[in-house]
């Protein structure tokens, strides 16, 4: 089998003025995405420019496009969603950079302050990227980035996650809690999940001890004297947040990620004596690093649900807003390479 090395040496020619994307052209629901021409990025300064072979797909791109999220910092329209990808690297900073035209990385953007992935071609920040895990594919590699980063802050930064710790994770099947499962078992804690019923097994397989069915179990009558919660769900639905600081023990900690879900956390925590943050990812390759160790030892593991051609991007916005996505959704961006 030919390297990918090969494939891109094979296929390399000037870069176009112009790419493939997936853009909106306002703020809307997933049928305003559809795929345009849109300007290739400029690589200034540290960045590279980076050839998409596939992109990640987030709960707070769904936000942002429907007007939430980070909506608010979009500069101008049409906009090119998207964080994390796994690609080729076609331009670099400087001739002895550490990564080297086509080479396979992966990592994260910082949209809307740059172009999204859900493109042909990205230019993001070097301290954002990294080679790509050779036991990955691109698409599971690009499921990687914001939700493992995401979890690791959650889990391991803020949580301190060890031996005998007591964890409970929310929504323990979707893209940031699967990963936050994984990280909680392997620091040692003993981990009990929510998720559905369908989903207990793929649970336990990640690393639970106990799984709760949140369709037919109240969690607060199965766990208590929790150390910490990490919580992806918020009170958007049935108060799962306000009932989590019930299930805490007094000082404990509870985290909480979705954007937005939960504007009154400090004051409901703190009338209980509980100790509670949000969390905001930072695009850091040296975190990322680490995770890439991990996943190399077979330690941890991407779950990729489905890979959805970026034709489709609206269709994958419409899976993702049901909330019953296992692991991450992925858009195919090179049909070649994936």
């Amino acid at each position: 089998m030919r390297s990918v090395r090969c494939a891109i040496e094979e296929r390399r020619m000037p870069e176009p003025k112009t790419m493939r994307a997936a853009v909106i052209d306002r703020l809307g629901d997933a049928s305003e995405l559809h795929l345009a021409e849109a300007p290739l990025p400029l690589r200034i300064s540290d960045e590279l420019l980076v050839r998409v072979v596939a992109a990640g797909v987030n709960p707070i791109d769904a936000k942002t496009r429907a007007g939430r999220g980070t909506a608010a910092a979009i500069e101008s329209f049409p906009t090119v969603l998207g964080l994390d990808f796994a690609g080729i690297v076609e331009q670099v900073p400087y001739a002895a950079h550490p990564l080297q035209p086509g080479d396979a990385v992966y990592g994260m953007g910082r949209y809307p302050r740059g172009g999204g992935s859900y493109a042909e071609y990205i230019s993001v920040s070097s301290m954002s990227v990294l080679p790509k895990p050779a036991s990955l594919s691109f698409a599971e590699a690009a499921a990687t980035p914001v939700a493992a980063l995401t979890a690791w802050g959650m889990v391991v930064d803020l949580a301190k996650a060890h031996q005998g710790q007591r964890m409970l994770v929310h929504a323990g099947a979707g893209g940031v809690g699967h990963f936050a499962v994984q990280f909680a078992r392997f620091f040692g804690a003993h981990v009990t999940a929510t998720g559905s019923a369908s989903n207990a097994e793929f649970l336990r397989g990640l690393g639970a001890h106990e799984t709760i069915d949140y369709r037919s179990e109240r969690f607060e009558e199965r766990v208590r004297d929790i150390d910490v919660v990490i919580d992806l769900i918020g009170n958007v639905h049935a108060d799962t947040g306000t009932r989590s600081l019930d299930v805490l023990r007094p000082g404990g900690l509870l985290v909480n990620a979705p954007t937005g879900s939960w504007p009154s956390l400090a004051a409901d925590a703190a009338a209980r004596g509980i100790r509670a943050t949000g969390y905001n990812i930072s695009p850091d390759a040296r975190t990322l690093a680490v995770i890439s160790r991990l996943i190399e030892q077979g330690q941890v593991r991407p779950h990729v649900d489905r890979v959805l051609p970026l034709a489709e991007a609206a269709e994958a916005h419409r899976l993702q807003e049901t909330g019953h996505v296992r692991g991450k959704l992925v858009l195919r961006v090179d049909d070649e390479l994936n």
